[in-house]
């Protein structure tokens, strides 16, 4: 195919020898609509269901179940881009060399093109980065209109975010907003965003008769109502997999639940199990099953199969009566309340515990807490994508800061918890030109119901926060980096890491923009025992969630976690594969005894239903 002739995909059936006949096709032929009639009364019926969206979201605040906070969003942006703003229109020189830098790559395009039109084989003023999914469509390249609105498009947002980043005098937390607004607008305003400016929704509505754009305004409808007012983008088919069936499906019993968390012991896999019983301090955050989404990647189940004992933390979804659970509570309620649970049921007072992404913090937490007690049952700790030090935090400290977080509060105070599609939007956002538009694309433009993946299935089913437990998290850690300077109170004990004398394992993944790896390294330096460092490839997910028989990514091992991430990668050691089977070994060299394997529960503790329990199954 070439600018001038698109040809046929399927070539007829001829007699054997014959050439096939020379035909073309106008290159347009694909854009052309062939039943006015048929579009007209689409479109008639996509403005019925638009209405239908618009009934869905305005239904709930006319109600007063939803109160926008868009004015206060919209001013924080404004006076954020405001700021770079008057960095470069406050010099008339400095905006002019801005302004004739863009003319002169909008000059470069249009050279481009015309000689394009003249049958020359040019190259792309600006290339297309080989992941982006936006241009896969091969008419980004080869169609002479939409490769002109690509170029234009990735010149005018490298020119702005080159912009943001050049611009002076911002402390950092407002240059971190600024390239984080400013991006947003970016991924937002894509050509590919558009049904008229995207090669393959004009497509589909041409071909379909805009049919595409009805099922999209349902789908949209739908996907509001299911939110209550507020869109809750489906990036997976939820009816492909049921929590217990499809994902969190490997055996075990709730043995014990309060109003905080359930506790879930497995079944056991193996004769012999190690000594020290596995409890997996999942964050409150997200659903616990992340660790277990099926046999073929669950952590759990491999844990389960090389003879541990393990227990999982499975968390309430909150609601108004979880509205002053704090993190003592989850402290006292959620984890020494598991160990005391596992302590009757197995008979063991020494245990090995790890904690994931927040889980982890709470666990760090809860830690120095039971150093302060002499409570010394813990006699390993295990962090993944954890941190404990939030001077480098990820991109996630672009919501915090004084003003965010009171508009947190107060919209928290009404219900007594943060609803789960705030957060769970909060996180697409981090990665929105991957995680939100190409689903808004795919559902609401092209009208097609995504794919089954358990991933993006787990990643949008949701959960709340409660008040007290959220406001004191990004107080604490994220606002004020309380536990790495000795400042946190909890239970009234002023708490000290490096009281915190047990062999750590801390995990970090080198693309995390969660946690990122320079964060969970320094806070490596924080405990007072032995921490052993490890960095494996990907990113917060797939780098944890990366069993052995996948093959897939690699991992760092080094000496001591002094300094910077940096100077420590000059001299780790590269090791293809999963991390998991060395952290095993690293389990089973600080003690590798074993006992035969226990059964389910105890009779202080009997099972009270299957796994994976009844909490997981409340949506937010």
């Amino acid at each position: 195919m070439n600018d001038q002739t698109r040809k046929s995909g399927q070539e007829g059936a001829r007699p054997p020898g014959e050439q096939p006949a020379q035909t073309t096709r106008p290159p347009y032929a694909d854009y052309v609509l062939k039943d006015p009639e048929a579009f007209a009364r689409n479109l008639a019926r996509m403005i019925e269901e638009a209405g239908r969206a618009a009934a869905a979201w305005v239904g709930p605040r006319e109600a007063g179940r939803r109160q926008d906070d868009l004015a206060e969003s919209v001013a924080e942006i404004s006076k954020t881009l405001g700021k770079v703003s008057e960095y470069w229109l406050s010099d008339p020189e400095r905006a002019l060399q801005a302004q004739t830098q863009l003319f002169s790559r909008y000059m470069e395009l249009w050279n481009s093109s015309i000689r394009r039109m003249a049958g020359e084989e040019v190259p792309d003023p600006v290339a297309t980065d080989p992941g982006d999914r936006r241009f896969a469509d091969p008419e980004w390249s080869h169609n002479q209109f939409f490769n002109f609105l690509k170029q234009a498009y990735l010149i005018t947002s490298g020119w702005a975010a080159d912009l943001v980043e050049r611009t002076e005098g911002l402390d950092e937390h407002t240059k971190h907003k600024a390239v984080f607004y400013t991006q947003q607008l970016i991924n937002s305003l894509s050509p590919s965003n558009f049904p008229a400016t995207n090669p393959e929704v004009l497509r589909d509505t041409i071909a379909s008769h805009g049919e595409n754009l009805v099922r999209g305004m349902k789908m949209l409808a739908e996907d509001i109502r299911r939110g209550d007012g507020e869109l809750k983008l489906r990036q997976a088919d939820h009816t492909a997999f049921e929590v217990g069936r499809d994902v969190a499906n490997t055996p075990g019993k709730v043995i014990a639940q309060n109003d905080v968390c359930q506790v879930i012991q497995y079944e056991a896999a193996t004769e012999k199990v190690l000594q020290r019983p596995l409890v997996i301090v999942p964050p409150w955050i997200n659903k616990f099953y992340i660790l277990d989404l099926n046999p073929q990647k669950s952590f759990i189940k491999w844990c389960v199969d090389q003879g541990h004992t393990v227990f999982v933390i499975s968390w309430v979804n909150p609601d108004e009566r979880q509205a002053g659970k704090s993190f003592e509570h989850y402290a006292r309620e959620g984890i020494v309340h598991t160990l005391d649970v596992v302590e009757e049921v197995t008979g063991e007072r020494e245990m090995n515990v790890v904690g994931y992404c927040v889980g982890g913090t709470l666990l760090a937490v809860t830690l120095a807490l039971m150093a302060r007690w002499k409570d010394d049952r813990a006699k390993t700790a295990t962090f993944l994508t954890t941190q404990v030090d939030f001077t480098h935090a990820g991109d996630l400290k672009v919501f915090v800061d004084e003003e965010q977080i009171a508009r947190v509060e107060k919209s928290m105070a009404t219900k007594g918890y943060l609803e789960g599609a705030k957060m769970a939007t909060a996180f697409n956002m981090l990665r929105s030109r991957d995680l939100i538009w190409p689903y808004v694309v795919n559902n609401y433009l092209r009208g097609k119901d995504p794919l089954p993946f358990d991933l993006l299935y787990w990643n949008s089913d949701a959960t709340r926060m409660p008040a007290a437990n959220h406001s004191f998290y990004l107080r604490a850690c994220y606002l004020e980096n309380r536990l790495t300077q000795g400042a946190m109170e909890v239970a009234g004990e002023r708490l000290d890491l490096s009281e915190v004398t047990i062999p750590i394992y801390n995990l970090a993944t080198r693309e995390d923009h969660i946690a990122p790896a320079r964060s969970a390294y320094l806070g490596s330096q924080f405990f007072g025992g032995k921490a052993t460092f490890v960095l494996t490839g990907s990113g917060h997910i797939a780098g944890v969630v990366n069993p052995p028989a996948a093959r897939k990514y690699q991992y760092w091992t080094g000496g001591k976690p002094v300094g910077e991430l940096d100077g420590w990668l000059k001299t780790a050691e590269e090791h293809p594969g999963s991390w998991w089977p060395h952290w095993h070994d690293w389990i089973r060299a600080n003690d590798a005894r074993e006992v035969a394997a226990r059964k389910v529960g105890s009779d202080k503790h009997p099972p009270i239903e299957d796994a994976p329990g009844s909490y997981v199954l409340a949506k937010a």
